[in-house]
C-alpha cells in the first residue's frame, strides 16, 4: 500500500500480482467491516432475544417502579462492541497502527474488564434473586399473620406488610452493592457505601431491640384494652351513661379501650425511639407523654365534675318542676297576658332548664379551673354574672308589665270614656319606666337608657313649667299683688312690742290683739262679695253643730284662733 502511494514504476507492462498486492488490503478491510457488521447484527439480535425471553424489561420495571428498555440498550452496546472490534481489525489490515492503537488499547482494557463485569453481574444477579426470595417469603409470612388487618382494626393505620417487604428487599440489595463495587474496583463509591453499611450493621441490634419493644408494647396494649373493655362492660357503664344522655351513639367500652391502647402504644414507641438513640423524636415525645400523664387526673376530675353536676342538676330540676307545677305557677303567664310569648312552654319547665343550664355553667367553670383554662373560666364567670343580671331584668319587666296591666284595668273601669285612653296612657308610661329599669338592671346600654329617661323627664318638666307659666300668669300676678299690699299695710302699723315695759303676762294678750286685728283687716280687704243663699227652713240645720245626737254645746267658739289657750 505504501509502495503504491510512494509510486510504482510507470510505463511497464501490466502486472496483476503487483496490483493485487497493492489493493488486497483494502478489499480485506472492507470484507472485515462487512463481516463484522453482519456478526454484530446477529450477536445483538441474539442478546436481545435472550433478554426478552428472560423478561428483563418487565422484571426491572417491577423492581425499580420505572419503565425501562434495558434489552435494547444491552443489544446496542454489544453491536457497537463487535463493530469496534471489526474496525480495529480493518485498520490493522490496512497497517494503520497509529489509528487502530487507541481502539486496540480500549478493547484490550474492556476485554480485561469483562471477567470483572461478568462477576459483578453474577453477584448482583444473585443478590437480586435473594432479595426477591426474601421479599416474597416475608410477604407471605406477614399475610399469614394478618398483621395488616390487626393494625387496621386496632390502630387504624394503612397496610404496612408491603412496605416492610420492600424495605427488606432494598436492604438486601444494598448489602450486595459493596461486593459488586469491590469486584468492579470502584473504590470511590465503595468506601462511602461501605461505611454506611458498617453503621447500619452496628445499628441493627438497636433496631431489633426497638422492634421487640414495639411488639411487646402492642401485645400489652391489646391485653390492657381487653381488661378495660371487660371491666366497663361488667359495670354497665354504657347503660348508665345512656340514662343520663351520654354516649348514645358511641360505644363507651370501645372508646376507653382504644384510649388506653393508644397510650400504651405511644409509651412503647417512645421507649423504642430512646433505644434507637433518636433524641430529636424521643425527647419531645417523652415531654408530651409526661404532660399527658399529668393531665389525665385533671381530665378525669373535670369529667366527673361535669357528669355529677349534670346528674344532680337533672334530679333537682325534676323536683323543682314538680313542686312549681303543683303550686299553680304555670297559670301565672295566662293571668299576666304573656302566655302568647311562651307558647306551649310552661314556666316550671323553663325554671328546670335554667337550673340545669346554670348548674352546668358552674360545673364547666370549675372543670376549666381544674384543667388550667383560666381564660375559659373567666369568660364563663362573666357570662354567669350577665345571666343573673338578665334574670333580674326579666323579673323586673314581668312584674312591671303585670302592674301596668293591673293599673290600666283599674283606671279603665271609670264612668267616662276618657278613662280608656287614660288607662292606655298610664300603661304605656308604666311600661316605659319598667323597660328603663329592666334595661338598667340588665346593664344593657346604661348611658343610652339614662340619657333617654332623663331627656323624657326633662321634657315633661319643661312642658309642665311652660304650661303653668303661660296658663297661670294672671292668677300668679294677682296673688303677688295681694301679698305685696298686705306687706305694705303691715309695715305702716306701729309695733306694739316696741318700748313696752309691761310684764310678760301681758305680751300674749297683746299678740293676740294684734293677730285679731290683722285677721279683721284681711276679711275686710277681700273683694269677694258675700252671697246670701236662701235656705228652706225645713232644711236649716239645727243649732247642733256637733251632729244630730241632740247635745247642745253652749258658748262654743267657732274661731279657736281667738282662744287664748
Amino acid at each position: 500500500m505504501n509502495e503504491y502511494f510512494s509510486g510504482a514504476p510507470r510505463g511497464a507492462e501490466f502486472d496483476a500480482m503487483y496490483y493485487w498486492n497493492q489493493f488486497h488490503p483494502i478489499l480485506a478491510a472492507v470484507a472485515i467491516l462487512l463481516i463484522g457488521w453482519i456478526v454484530a447484527l446477529v450477536i445483538a439480535a441474539g442478546v436481545k432475544k435472550v433478554l426478552e425471553k428472560l423478561g428483563t424489561n418487565q422484571k426491572l420495571s417491577t423492581a425499580t417502579g420505572h419503565r425501562s428498555n434495558i434489552e435494547s440498550i444491552v443489544s446496542r452496546v454489544v453491536f457497537w462492541l463487535v463493530m469496534i472490534i471489526a474496525v480495529i481489525g480493518a485498520l490493522n489490515v490496512l497497517n494503520l497502527t497509529s489509528v487502530s492503537g487507541p481502539f486496540s488499547n480500549m478493547i484490550q482494557q474492556f476485554l480485561l474488564f469483562i471477567p470483572q463485569l461478568l462477576a459483578a453481574l453474577a453477584v448482583g444477579f444473585i443478590g437480586w434473586i435473594v432479595a426477591n426470595l426474601v421479599k416474597v417469603g416475608l410477604q407471605k409470612l406477614l399475610d399469614r399473620t394478618q398483621l395488616d388487618e390487626k393494625l387496621s382494626a386496632d390502630v387504624g393505620v394503612s397496610p404496612i406488610s408491603q412496605n416492610i417487604s420492600n424495605i427488606v428487599y432494598w436492604l438486601i440489595l444494598l448489602l450486595f452493592l459493596p461486593i459488586v463495587l469491590s469486584i468492579l474496583g470502584l473504590n470511590g463509591l465503595l468506601f462511602p457505601i461501605q461505611n454506611m453499611l458498617n453503621e447500619m450493621v452496628s445499628f441493627l441490634p438497636n433496631i431489633f431491640i426497638a422492634a421487640v419493644i414495639v411488639f411487646v408494647g402492642y401485645i400489652l396494649a391489646k391485653i390492657v384494652r381487653g381488661i378495660i373493655e371487660g371491666l366497663v362492660n361488667s359495670l354497665n357503664l354504657q347503660q348508665q351513661a345512656q340514662k343520663i344522655g351520654l354516649f348514645k351513639n358511641s360505644n363507651l367500652p370501645q372508646v376507653l379501650g382504644s384510649f388506653v391502647f393508644a397510650m400504651v402504644i405511644i409509651t412503647a414507641l417512645i421507649i423504642a425511639f430512646e433505644t434507637l438513640g433518636i433524641e430529636a423524636i424521643s425527647q419531645p415525645a417523652t415531654a408530651m407523654l409526661y404532660e399527658i400523664m399529668n393531665a389525665i387526673p385533671h381530665i378525669i376530675a373535670a369529667g366527673l365534675i361535669l357528669i355529677l353536676a349534670y346528674v344532680v342538676s337533672r334530679f333537682v330540676a325534676n323536683l323543682v318542676v314538680e313542686v312549681i307545677a303543683g303550686t299553680g305557677v304555670d297559670e301565672i303567664p295566662a293571668k299576666l297576658d304573656v302566655q302568647r310569648f311562651l307558647g306551649t312552654t310552661k314556666v316550671s319547665c323553663i325554671v328546670g332548664y335554667l337550673i340545669v343550664f346554670f348548674t352546668m355553667l358552674f360545673a364547666v367553670s370549675e372543670a376549666a379551673n381544674r384543667l388550667g383554662f383560666g381564660q375559659v373560666s373567666g369568660l364563663i364567670s362573666m357570662f354567669i354574672q350577665f345571666g343573673a343580671d338578665i334574670l333580674l331584668g326579666a323579673v323586673i319587666l314581668l312584674v312591671g308589665f303585670w302592674l301596668a296591666n293591673l293599673v290600666a284595668k283599674v283606671i279603665g273601669r271609670g264612668e267616662y270614656n276618657s278613662s280608656r285612653w287614660l288607662a292606655n296612657l298610664v300603661r304605656i308610661l308604666i311600661m316605659g319606666l319598667v323597660v328603663a329599669m329592666g334595661l338598667r338592671a340588665m346593664g344593657i346600654a346604661d348611658s343610652i337608657v339614662n340619657l333617654a329617661f332623663g331627656l323624657t323627664l326633662g321634657a315633661v318638666a319643661v312642658a309642665f313649667a311652660l304650661a303653668f307659666g303661660l296658663g297661670g300668669r294672671q292668677p300668679a300676678e294677682r296673688l303677688l299683688s295681694e301679698l305685696m299690699d298686705k306687706a305694705k299695710k303691715q309695715a305702716c302699723k306701729p309695733n306694739p312690742l316696741h318700748d313696752s315695759s309691761e310684764p310678760d303676762e301681758h305680751i300674749a294678750s297683746l299678740t293676740e290683739q294684734v293677730d285679731s286685728s290683722v285677721m279683721a283687716d284681711e276679711y275686710q280687704s277681700t273683694d269677694v262679695p258675700v252671697t246670701e243663699v236662701d235656705v228652706d227652713p225645713a232644711h236649716k240645720p239645727l243649732n247642733k253643730p256637733f251632729g244630730s245626737t241632740g247635745e247642745a254645746e253652749a258658748d262654743v267658739d267657732l274661731h279657736p284662733k281667738d282662744d287664748p289657750k
